[in-house]
């Protein structure tokens, strides 16, 4: 219902804000042009707003809504500032002292309209480096320490999340983000949610596992579910018993409240996702027994205290209890890094998650919280998020 209300929300935001462009376009035109002139050329950019919509809804919506707000503001902005200036009283004798420059017979003389002018250039700006950001990967670096036994003087380890394959890249542009992830020499690559994604398909699927496969790491390629990767609708070419035998068929280990133990000194807990149970499954899915996932403390008693332990969570929800066990390491994806402002900070306030984005420490335990490599149905990242893979340094007691 709240996803319903916030969708509607949207919706009627879009239309209101193509109304109030519709009507300040026409203020950069002079108005000695005739009418109907004026809002032929006033509608041609709503026109085109309209077949992004269509061609994109999700998109073409978050465009006009953020254009709407920054239009907005400028327009505020500007009216402050006469304000400030008295400029309602200063106007009639400025216009009195200056000489103005003569119109051409038959114009009327308008002012240059700077709100309209910075609210473009703003929007562009806003925009256009929301949308590099959600396309460009870079490597975020985290070095942490342990006073616990390690197999070796440091423990590495590459983290991606949220890549929602074919949202900005296909399989192909995946592997090739393999390749790069490999160069870091990683005793280990974990997933930690939303690999696929409604609109995912299987040539994609088989091309990023294969990538995966063959990358050389020291423990494998661990993965746990997140939220979106069995599927809303089902409308892509495989299912998730086919992505289980793709992971499989490349040794990508799946952990689903399971832990595992590396070297006799690591243990690594993968948990189910905080949606496992919480929503109704379509048959596929439902026969892979998604049931509730165990707790926290459940999983916690199956380790080792003197081991190195480290949980693989996709959702950021549930630090109270992961750090009451004291566990060392907690790694979570989902929030996109807050993905557009102001969902992180409405995301944490809400209690939908617990933290946005990067590192935070709660007792004993370290949580980084990734910003993912890719995005959802979204392709801008603004607000301080970008895509990412997370390379994390643990020094151990050696």
């Amino acid at each position: 219902m709240i996803i319903l209300l916030i969708f509607a929300a949207f919706i009627l935001t879009g239309i209101g804000g193509l109304i109030y462009l519709y009507r300040r376009v026409q203020r950069f035109f002079p108005e000695s042009m005739p009418r109907k002139k004026k809002r032929l050329l006033a509608v041609l950019p709503i026109v085109g707003l309209l077949i992004w919509c269509a061609l994109d809804f999700v998109n073409g919506v978050i465009v006009i809504v953020n254009i709407l707000a920054i239009w907005l503001l400028c327009d505020l902005a500007a009216w402050l500032i006469r304000k400030l200036r008295g400029a309602k009283k200063a106007e009639p004798e400025a216009e009195k002292a200056k000489t103005p420059i003569q119109p051409e017979a038959g114009q009327k003389r308008r002012s240059v309209y700077w709100a309209g002018i910075c609210a473009i250039a703003i929007s562009v700006i806003y925009l256009g480096t929301g949308w590099y950001f959600a396309h460009h990967v870079v490597a975020t670096n985290y070095a942490l320490t342990t006073e616990k036994d390690l197999p070796g003087k440091t423990l590495r380890i590459v983290q991606i999340a949220d890549s929602h394959l074919g949202a900005t890249f296909d399989g192909k542009k995946f592997a090739d983000y393999v390749k790069k992830m490999e160069k870091e020499k990683p005793d280990m690559l974990v997933i930690t949610g939303d690999f696929v994604d409604d609109d995912s398909n299987r040539a994609d699927l088989e091309k990023a596992c294969e990538a995966l496969g063959k990358m050389q790491t020291t423990y494998g390629v661990f993965y746990v579910y997140g939220n979106h990767d069995k599927g809303y609708m089902n409308s892509r070419d495989f299912t998730d018993a086919d992505m289980r035998q793709i992971f499989a068929k490349n040794n990508i280990r799946i952990l689903e409240d399971e832990v595992v133990s590396l070297d006799g000194k690591i243990n690594l807990i993968g948990r189910k996702d905080r949606s496992a149970g919480q929503r109704g499954m379509k048959p596929d899915n439902a026969k892979q027994g998604d049931s509730e996932r165990l707790d926290m403390e459940a999983l916690a008693a199956t380790t080792d205290e003197k081991h190195y332990r480290i949980v693989l969570d996709h959702q950021p929800h549930d630090f109270e209890n992961q750090a009451k066990t004291g566990v060392d390491l907690v790694l979570c994806g989902h929030t996109h890094g807050g993905q557009m402002f102001p969902v992180g900070v409405t995301g944490e306030l809400s209690g939908a998650n617990d933290k946005t984005y990067g590192l935070e420490k709660r007792e004993n335990t370290n949580f980084i919280v990734t910003s993912g490599i890719s995005d959802w149905a979204i392709k801008f990242k603004t607000g301080g998020a970008i895509s990412e893979y997370v390379v994390i340094d643990i020094a151990g007691k050696k």
